[in-house]
Formats: structure tokens, C-alpha cells, sequence
């Protein structure tokens, strides 16, 4: 009876960062700000998109839907670890810890194509710029971000079926600052080997071929560069590329450490840090790169600025 009422979990405890009361409040502050900062950086992008009509191209579009998901994801995991901080209740019902996953899982995946649909993008920019308006008409720049999303959302929906199903008799504190894949999996008394074969199919099936579609553009990309004759021209196209560039290295270097690996090396701390590192710094950055390298977004702010003081 006993081990019944222990594979009956209708509840999990977020054992976050730590448990030092005095630490709580400041730990709280810092994600709070971090929050804030993110949500307003990633929100100016979108809106200033929606509004200027010069950046009404598909790279920006791809960006826009970028911040679009970055604000999801986060939006996804901080808010409720702000909560427990605040309240102390960490407490997280299993449909509530089972959707959380399967958010984070769907927007990671769809910001996993939207990544590969930015490369092609820039290959064809590049590449084929006297096709560009062709190959990346609005129809198909409308398809590939249905695709990202689409994908993104159903492609997780075994790994939430087969979670669900689940017994969680070994523990019922996650050892994590929200529900994830692996950490669920380290808790569950359950063969969980379907699962983690779904994660390695997942990642065969999906992130491999985007990262080699990213590879492969880039390859063509530097390929075309260097046939510039023009040194300013040579440094205008590649900075084209190199915000681009920058976060996808940043998603696919800490993405690979969180979930190309066995369960069994899972390590609280590390990943822990690696999980940090992803939904905060990514979202943190993808745009702080992406606008301030670039003079169009520079531009346009401008235009906003004086619009309001004027």
C-alpha cells in the first residue's frame, strides 16, 4: 500500500537554487530584473518590426518570431520560479509540471527551425541575391514559420504522452529550477528508456538536419564571400551573417550539453547551469546581438525615439 500511495504523485516540489532563507529575497531581485530586462528587450524588437515598414523583410520577420518564442519560453519557467521564491510554496501540480515541459520542449524546438530558416535566409540573401524576392517571397517565408511552429508543437506531443505516464515513486522533488525532460525522468520509477530513445530520435530527426542546413548555408555563404573582390564588400556581407552566426553557437553549444547526452550523466549542478545559460542568457542576447550590430534596427529605433519625444 505503501509504495501505491508513492507512485500516486499529483504534486512535485521545485527544489530550485537554495533553501537559505536570506538568500531567497536577493536570488528573487535578480530574476525579477533579469525578467523584466529580457521581456522589454525582446518586446522593443517585436514592436518595432511590427511598426517600421523598412523592416518588413523576411530576416526580420524570422527575428521577430525569434524574440516571439524567446519571451514564451521564459515567460514559461521564471514567473512561477518567481513565485515560489516570493511565497515559499514550491509546490507544482504533475499536470502543471507535464504542461511546463511540454512548453519548453515545443518552443526550444521551434526555435530550433526558426534558427535554420534565418540560415537559409542569409544563404539565399547572399548566394542568390537577384532571386532573394523570389525564393523568399511572403508565401514562402509565411510556410516556413508555420512549419517552425507547427512542428515545434506537435512534434513533443509523444514525449508529453509517454510522460504522463509515468510512475514517480523515487522521489517527488525535482532537483531543478523547473520541470524538464531529464530531471522528471531521474525521479521516475518507470522504464524510461521510450523517452530517452524519443529524445535521441528527436534530436536525429530535427536538430541534426538544422544544424547541417545551418552548416551547409554557411559553408556556400563564406564560399561567396570570398569571392567578393571587394574588402568593404567582403566585411558588409559577413556582418550580415555574424549576429546570426553568434546565436546559433550560443542555442547549439548549450542545448547539445543539456540533452545529446545519457540520462545517466545527469548532473544537478550542471545542468542546472547549462538550463540558466539557455533561458536566460539566449533570450538575453539574441536581440542585444542582433540589434546592435545592425544599422536597420538602429535606424528605425531612432525613428520610434524621435516619434515619441517629438
Amino acid at each position: 500500500m505503501k509504495s501505491e500511495t508513492k507512485r500516486n504523485v499529483t504534486e512535485f516540489i521545485i527544489q530550485s537554487f537554495t533553501d537559505s532563507p536570506e538568500l531567497q529575497f536577493p536570488i528573487f531581485m535578480l530574476f525579477l530584473f533579469t525578467y523584466l530586462i529580457i521581456i522589454w528587450v525582446n518586446g522593443t524588437i517585436f514592436i518595432l518590426i511590427i511598426i517600421d515598414t523598412n523592416l518588413h523583410t523576411p530576416m526580420y520577420t524570422f527575428l521577430m518570431m525569434l524574440s516571439m518564442v524567446d519571451i514564451s519560453n521564459i515567460s514559461n519557467v521564471i514567473p512561477n520560479m518567481l513565485y515560489m521564491l516570493h511565497t515559499q510554496h514550491k509546490t507544482i501540480s504533475l499536470l502543471g509540471c507535464v504542461t511546463q515541459t511540454y512548453l519548453f520542449i515545443s518552443l526550444t524546438c521551434t526555435d530550433t527551425l526558426l534558427l535554420g530558416a534565418m540560415a537559409y535566409d542569409r544563404y539565399v540573401a547572399i548566394c542568390h541575391p537577384l532571386h532573394y524576392f523570389t525564393l523568399m517571397s511572403k508565401q514562402r517565408c509565411g510556410l516556413l514559420i508555420s512549419m517552425a511552429w507547427t512542428v515545434g508543437f506537435t512534434d513533443t506531443l509523444a514525449h508529453v504522452f509517454f510522460i504522463s505516464k509515468l510512475s514517480f515513486c523515487a522521489s517527488k522533488y525535482i532537483d531543478h529550477f523547473f520541470c524538464d525532460v531529464i530531471p522528471l525522468l531521474k525521479i521516475s520509477c518507470s522504464d524510461t528508456s521510450i523517452i530517452e530513445m524519443l529524445t535521441y530520435v528527436e534530436g536525429t530527426v530535427l536538430i541534426v538536419p538544422d544544424f547541417l542546413l545551418i552548416l551547409i548555408s554557411y559553408i556556400f555563404i563564406i564560399s561567396t564571400i570570398l569571392k567578393i573582390k571587394s574588402a568593404d564588400g567582403r566585411r558588409k556581407a559577413f556582418s550580415t551573417c555574424t549576429s546570426h552566426l553568434t546565436c546559433v553557437i550560443i542555442f547549439y553549444g548549450t542545448i547539445s550539453c543539456l540533452y545529446m547526452r545519457p540520462t545517466s550523466s545527469y548532473s544537478p549542478k550542471q545542468d542546472k547551469f547549462f538550463a540558466l545559460v539557455f533561458v536566460i542568457l539566449v533570450p538575453l542576447l539574441n536581440p542585444l546581438i542582433y540589434s546592435l550590430k545592425n544599422q536597420e534596427v538602429k535606424t528605425a529605433l531612432r525613428k520610434v525615439k524621435n516619434m515619441l519625444v517629438g
